[in-house]
């Protein structure tokens, strides 16, 4: 695909609030038409008064308009910043919006390729530093080069040669410009991902303080964050190295105006061929021109990094949403799930390898094998959160990519391990389940889950702010919240993945207890570690290195499958060590009180 330009990136972003960013590029052009008044007054001053004019009314009304001309000036160009600020604000917020709805229609294996410390400084940082871009450069480089091409074909018309001059030290300063630019290709890439290495690592090491301290692995964590910022300020510096004297020959030469036009104007007028009137008022505009060079030239830093911000942006929004229709053309006739011949690839690794399973309506299904096997892919894949490679998963005789992703969506209720909890209050949590639930619905999906009792056992009960990704609550009272908000979701097909991994033995036989009951008439799907949770499901699947092995009841399988018998007899054995150690440990604490 070839690569866009800088223009058509910024404008890409632009037009989304093109009226207002219109508008703030007319005003500017007019504040840049109101700020060349003064100089033009300035120049037909200093004439007049060469040819003897003394008449201090006309130099009062000049100066008048000077002032007035600067006011509108002023004011044009506080205006036309105030509507590109508009504009670039609206912009940002709707990047986004869009960006977080992107990540929800792309495939989850796109979004869980990238640390979320990535995402996080795209989304705020990399959308916060467009804010220079569209805000200022728009209006304010093309206001601040046009003011110089406006008076560069005025000293053209008054004397072609003199025009000339002017762009001597413009030459000089592009060539400084060049080299600039040249030694800074790839630099600002190289600082964007040093950058978010080093947030990533930042995150990291926030995330697994608890373990770094537990393991005493202080000082090596640590190191491996001090080096990240050590490398991130030193490509930077190394950055300025390469290109600070360069920039700084641009910055110098590119506004010096008068080294071509004062020798030039000089000899041109010591020949008779320039008057000294034009001679002045060349050298009036030329003076001029540095204002807004500087202005404009300012801005190059932040040219030379548009495509790298815009970039990243960009490789988000252009990546390819999970293909589904926006309207529903078949119903499914049930809540039946059927997977045939279904091939899946991760990280170029195929992790599923024709995998074929039916789910009939309305039946308790288990998932079951070793660690890495592909248990929880199947059940996401189901979810419609990844899209298979090869092969189809069907709906009630439908294929899911045929069905709308929201309607879809809206079908399955997924519990998963590691289920997330919003900083809100509970109430406000299992409420995501379904949008408009009333309190005492919410209250009695809590109870049918056992929430209830330990709920009304925080500091304000359903009220209780939760914390960030629900830190104020246990790993097991944060799962029993997911499920009474699955549950809440009184979807036809309820997946648990692992969903009681965090309960402890009491609760989880609650749990169970209470799934039982909530999923009657429903389809449900169990992944689970503890085969016992399982044994009495319709069917069981045994999954080994991304294929079916078996497909059973628990009796037939501890029959005919060597892999499920042996899970079995080593759950079992841990289960019967765990009970053994449970009176000798009381018995231990009796004789110790």
């Amino acid at each position: 695909m070839k690569e866009r330009g800088i223009l058509s990136t910024i404008w890409e972003f632009a037009r989304r609030r093109k009226g207002t960013f219109g508008g703030s590029v007319v005003l500017a052009i007019l504040g840049v038409a109101a700020s060349f008044v003064p100089y033009l007054i300035i120049a037909d001053m200093v004439s007049k008064l060469i040819g003897g004019n003394k008449d201090p009314q006309y130099y009062i009304r000049q100066l008048i308009l000077m002032a007035v001309a600067w006011i509108v000036r002023i004011v044009l160009h506080n205006l036309s910043t105030t509507l590109s600020h508009v504009g670039t604000f609206n912009v940002l917020a709707g990047i986004r919006i869009q960006l977080c709805e992107k990540l929800s229609k792309i495939p989850l294996g796109s979004v869980l390729d990238d640390n979320s410390g990535a995402y996080k400084n795209i989304i705020v940082e990399r959308v916060d530093a467009m804010e220079t871009t569209l805000a200022h450069i728009i209006p304010e480089f093309t206001a601040n080069l046009l003011l110089p091409l406006i008076m560069f074909v005025y000293m053209l018309i008054l004397d072609w040669r003199m025009g000339l001059a002017t762009l001597i030290s413009a030459v000089i300063g592009m060539v400084f410009a060049a080299v600039m630019l040249a030694k800074s290709k790839g630099e600002f890439d190289l600082t964007v991902r040093k950058t978010k290495y080093l947030n990533d690592t930042a995150v990291e090491y926030i995330n697994g303080i608890e373990v770094i301290k537990a393991f005493g692995k202080t000082g090596s964590s640590y190191e491996k964050f001090v080096n990240a910022a050590r490398e991130g300020a030193d490509c930077f510096i190394r950055w300025m190295r390469k290109c600070i004297w360069w920039q700084s020959g641009m910055m110098a030469f590119m506004p010096a105006t008068f080294l071509g036009v004062l020798p030039v104007g000089l000899r041109l007028v010591q020949k008779g061929s320039l008057t000294p009137e034009h001679f002045i008022t060349c050298i009036i505009l030329a003076a001029g021109l540095i204002t807004p060079l500087v202005v404009a030239f300012s801005y190059m830093d932040d040219v030379g990094k548009i495509r790298a911000i815009f970039g990243e942006v960009t490789e988000i929004l252009n990546r390819k949403d999970m293909i589904r229709p926006k309207e529903i053309t078949e119903k499914p006739k049930d809540a039946g799930i059927c997977l045939q011949n279904v091939h899946f690839t991760y990280k170029e690794k195929e992790v599923l390898h024709g995998i074929d399973m039916e789910i009939r309506p309305g039946s308790v299904c288990a998932i079951v094998g070793p660690s890495g096997s592909g248990k929880s892919t199947v059940a996401r894949l189901i979810d419609s959160l990844w899209d298979v490679d090869d092969g189809i998963i069907t709906f009630g005789g439908v294929d899911i990519t045929k069905l709308p992703l929201e309607y879809y969506m809206g079908q399955i209720a997924y519990v998963a391990q590691d289920n997330y909890l919003f900083d809100m209050t509970v109430m406000e949590n299992i409420r995501l389940g379904r949008a408009g639930a009333t309190d005492a619905e919410v209250i009695a999906a809590a109870k049918a889950t056992g929430c209830h009792e330990f709920i009304l056992g925080l500091e304000n009960g359903y009220n209780t702010r939760v914390g960030g990704a629900g830190g104020h609550l246990s790993g097991g009272e944060r799962q029993r919240i997911c499920i009474a908000r699955a549950m809440l979701k009184n979807a036809p097909v309820v997946i648990l993945d692992e969903a009681t991994a965090y309960t402890d033995p009491e609760n989880e036989a609650l749990v169970q207890e209470s799934v039982a009951r909530l999923v009657q008439g429903r389809t449900l799907i169990v992944i689970a570690h503890r085969l016992s949770t399982v044994r009495d499901a319709d069917r069981i699947f045994v999954i080994n290195d991304g294929n079916v092995e078996a497909a059973g009841t628990h009796d037939e399988l501890l029959t005919r499958c060597k892999l499920y018998r042996n899970m079995w007899e080593a759950h079992s054995a841990v289960r019967d060590q765990a009970e053994d150690a449970l009176p000798e440990t009381t018995g231990k604490e009796s004789a110790n009180d």
